[in-house]
């Protein structure tokens, strides 16, 4: 009895990681054939002037992020017609560390049709007719929601202010969205089009004190020139400083290797919404639409009452996930769901951010995802390299067929050695990605490209030699379990903006704070109720 259950047992792992294997694989492949070259022109700036679309960029800015100025000035330099760009940058309040800078943009590129726009300002919010509560707590959406009720245009790029794009991205995220190709040629549109994230860490990859590392660590580069006489506090010691800024090279392995293989994987197939909210496209009248309950059935019971357009996620703590959802179930004929625009690359720089940071960052994740998709959240743990091949070297020493026609020993030695070799042959595969990735070959390079974004093969960040690189990577995979853990069974908390929220199973949140108290129904975020974002929503 006990055998029959054993063989069970390993034959599902087999059956497990034969689909991990095949589902990296598409990854892989689709990571090697789009980020090996520069991807083609864009089509759509291009046309003629009154079949451009107009684009709405929206940027929401807080405190002072890497690389700041040059990420939230790439959107001035993209190739798309300047007069088919409304560019608005978004923050809660002139005390902002990021306001100056953005001021500090506006007059360095005149000539754009762009503003600030500040949330305490907000007449909807904080004028006579207005009020407070008139949009949700979600610190991100109400920092939108202005910029996208004054949207000019129907396509609204929402991109974070510590992302990075080449000059473009605006064209073929268009082209995507939109259904243009070469030579007149349309394909089927999209309701949703998004970039694949990657993240260079700016610091750790600092292990002296040369001269490009004095300029990559200076206040110019992190603060992106608002501040050139601060600096980031790098520890001397080998130990302090992997403890206090190891969390960027951990998050920029993690992006770069099962993040990226992955998100690749599930957008090439397409059996599910898979989506970073780094940079989104998509179109106003398609959101005001799936939002509003007599034009989508989906819409029912609580979900009913709440605003239309961007104000609707308001109430939800994984926005992006949230609208990424909804376009996705809600019937617009004649679109594709989502688009991901290969080829081109959400470049995030990152500095200063500690081991313990990036576990707490991973654990926020996690939670806030985890009764969203349940299933796709309790197998996760199964994806990375040290379980996955334990589970393949128990079924291949716990079958009996694997003994019998292959010869391999049915022991815990032999368990032993086929973890390991896969373990390396992983591990190998994972430097070959992300030295793809990081290599830049994909990023159209030119006077505005900055350091970070210039990637390894075109003058950019140093390579990362192998005994960092294999640390960094050792480092992400033994914390994987734990963190997965942690996150999953340990608890159901999450720090957010400052403040911790408990988790319930119907992905209601309730705020711990003394200030906030349950409601009954759901949670309460400084006096709002949070409603599930999972299959209707009530």
């Amino acid at each position: 009895m006990f055998s029959s259950i054993v063989e069970v047992l390993g034959c599902a792992c087999i059956i497990w990681g034969s689909v991990v294997f095949v589902v990296q694989g598409i990854g892989i492949y689709k990571i090697f054939r789009y980020y090996s070259s520069i991807p083609a022109p864009p089509v759509s700036p291009y046309l003629p002037k009154d079949q451009v679309p107009h684009v709405t960029i929206i940027r929401p800015a807080k405190g002072l992020e890497p690389g700041l100025y040059e990420c939230l000035a790439s959107v001035f330099h993209q190739s798309y017609p300047k007069d088919k760009l409304t560019i608005y940058f978004c923050v809660s309040s002139t005390q902002d560390a990021a306001y100056p800078v953005i001021l500090k943009l506006l007059v360095d590129h005149p000539g754009f049709d762009a503003r600030v726009f500040v949330e305490t300002e907000d007449p909807y919010l904080h004028g006579d007719q207005g009020h407070i509560d008139n949009v949700g707590p979600n610190p991100k959406i109400r920092n939108l929601s202005r910029a996208y009720r004054e949207a000019k245009g129907d396509i609204i790029w929402p991109l974070d202010c510590n992302v990075w794009v080449a000059r473009d991205v605006a064209g073929r995220m268009v082209d995507k969205l939109c259904g243009y190709r070469p030579n007149g040629r349309r394909a089927t549109p999209f309701k949703f089009v998004h970039q694949l994230p990657l993240v260079v860490d700016t610091v750790t990859s600092m292990s002296s004190s040369d001269a490009a590392g004095r300029t990559l660590l200076s206040g110019s580069a992190v603060t992106g020139g608002s501040d050139a006489d601060s600096s980031v506090n790098v520890p001397s010691s080998i130990f302090s400083r992997s403890w206090a800024h190891g969390g960027g090279r951990l998050e920029e392995m993690f992006m770069a290797t099962t993040h990226a293989k992955f998100y690749g994987a599930i957008n090439t197939v397409g059996i599910a919404p898979c989506i970073v909210g780094k940079s989104n496209m998509f179109r106003k009248s398609h959101l005001d639409r799936v939002t509003d309950p007599a034009q989508n059935p989906l819409l029912t019971g609580r979900a009913a009452t709440l605003p239309t357009g961007l104000d609707h996620f308001s109430l939800f703590m994984c926005e992006d996930h949230v609208i990424g959802d909804l376009l996705w179930r809600s019937s617009l004929p004649g679109f594709a769901n989502h688009g991901l625009v290969w080829g081109d690359l959400a470049i995030q720089p990152m500095a200063g951010m500690s081991v313990p940071a990036y576990a707490a960052r991973r654990v926020r994740w996690l939670r806030a995802r985890k009764w969203t998709v349940l299933s796709a959240t309790l197998v996760e743990h199964g994806v990375e390299s040290l379980v996955c091949c334990f589970y393949v070297a128990f079924g291949l020493t716990s079958v009996p067929w694997f003994h019998h026609t292959l010869g391999i020993p049915r022991s815990w030695q032999a368990l032993g050695y086929i973890w390991l070799v896969g373990v390396t042959l992983w591990m190998a595969v994972d430097r070959t990605v992300f030295r793809k990735l990081h290599a830049g070959q994909s990023i159209h390079v030119d006077d505005h490209t900055p350091l970070f974004a210039r990637g390894t093969s075109r003058g950019g960040a140093e390579k990362r030699r192998f005994g960092e690189w294999f640390l960094a990577w050792l480092g992400r995979e033994v914390l994987a379990l734990p963190i997965w853990t942690w996150a999953v069974f340990l608890g159901a908390t999450v720090d957010w903006r400052g403040k911790r929220f408990r988790v319930r199973s119907d992905m209601t949140v309730v705020a711990v704070d003394t200030d906030s108290e349950p409601d009954g129904q759901g949670g309460r975020l400084n006096g709002h109720s949070v409603a599930s974002p999972r299959g209707k929503i009530d």
